[in-house]
């Protein structure tokens, strides 16, 4: 996410329809099954096939790539810390990636709005998709960030595997067998950090930039004191209002909060003013980023790590 353009982000991509109509035309062109640089169907160990998957975020596409296995290629459309999810505009290239695809998942709740029309330039009747956001029963306004909530990241696993069955049922005893492995060994570790923080700080007082934090906090028991307002404007990329900044330089002066984390890909000149104040303060603070950081981590290494960062903040700040 580039700093400078923050203030636009959760916009939704102004995308023209001439582009749009370029983008349908050239995606029209690569929806043989033997595209080369799609990872269409190919040979596999097993059934002989491969799942043609396309996430449009990183984070969704590691959890789809390591409960595919050897039987699915997949391809993320945003891989890079800089770009901004809400606001990225699809490229020809981009295009045909979906095009070829056998599965799409897709956040939702307004987070990707811009893979509606990648999707709908090129539909494909066989192709089947996920959006996670009408698999927890969001809607648009709602809390996009739902990789955030393990509740709904273990729904999105499940869902995925039920999917990949009926892309190739001759392999489902395969992706069950990826299923309790990914969720039991791989997520072992995050699961664990997030049983250890609930049970040690359930109830400390928290103080966030943005939304992004609100479903991690839930499930930690923490109790978030920053106005839910501020949370959703800087996420929107929105003034918040004066109100709202008064009341947490309050909670901030009065170390109401013993913890504050904020998003490293969203900095503001408020968010770098609370930074500041609460180190002032002696308030822990902590961080964490929207897409996979480094972009080379697997979800669960990025998860984990960012878990011990807020673990160890915590500690520091009630002594347990």
């Amino acid at each position: 996410m580039n700093i400078g353009s923050l203030s636009q982000r959760h916009r939704a991509p102004a995308v023209a329809l001439t582009v749009l109509t370029g983008l349908a035309a050239v995606a029209g062109c690569s929806t043989s099954s033997k595209n080369s640089g799609s990872g269409s169907t190919t040979a596999a160990a097993g059934s002989g096939k491969k799942i043609n998957v396309v996430a449009a975020e990183n984070f969704w596409g590691s959890i789809a790539t390591q409960l595919g296995g050897d039987h699915v290629s997949e391809t993320s459309i945003i891989t890079s810390p800089d770009t901004d999810p809400h606001d990225y505009e699809p490229t020809a290239a981009n295009a045909r990636t979906v095009a070829s695809a056998q599965y799409v998942i897709t956040n939702g709740i307004g987070y990707d709005t811009w893979t509606t029309k990648l999707l709908a330039a090129n539909p494909v009747p066989s192709r089947q998709s996920l959006v996670v956001g009408d698999l927890v029963g969001l809607k648009q306004g709602d809390n996009p960030h739902r990789w955030y909530s393990p509740d709904d990241v273990h729904k999105v696993i499940a869902q995925i595997t039920a999917d990949y069955k009926k892309l190739d049922p001759a392999d489902a005893a395969y992706f069950d067998t990826q299923k309790t492995t990914f969720e039991n060994q791989t997520l072992g570790q995050y699961n664990q950090l997030i049983s250890t923080i609930k049970s040690k700080y359930a109830g400390t007082p928290f103080g966030a930039s943005e939304s992004i934090v609100s479903p991690l906090s839930d499930a930690l028991g923490l109790k978030m004191l920053t106005p839910v307002s501020f949370l959703k404007a800087t996420s929107e990329g929105t003034g918040p209002t004066a109100a709202d900044k008064a009341t947490i330089d309050l909670q901030i002066k009065g170390k109401q909060i013993k913890v504050y984390v904020y998003n490293s890909q969203n900095s503001t000149p408020d968010i770098a003013a609370q930074i500041k104040a609460a180190k002032a303060a002696g308030i822990q603070v902590a961080t964490v980023t929207e897409t996979l950081a480094p972009a080379g981590a697997s979800f669960q290494q990025w998860q984990t790590t960012q878990l011990q960062g807020i673990e160890q903040a915590l500690s520091q700040a009630t002594g347990k």
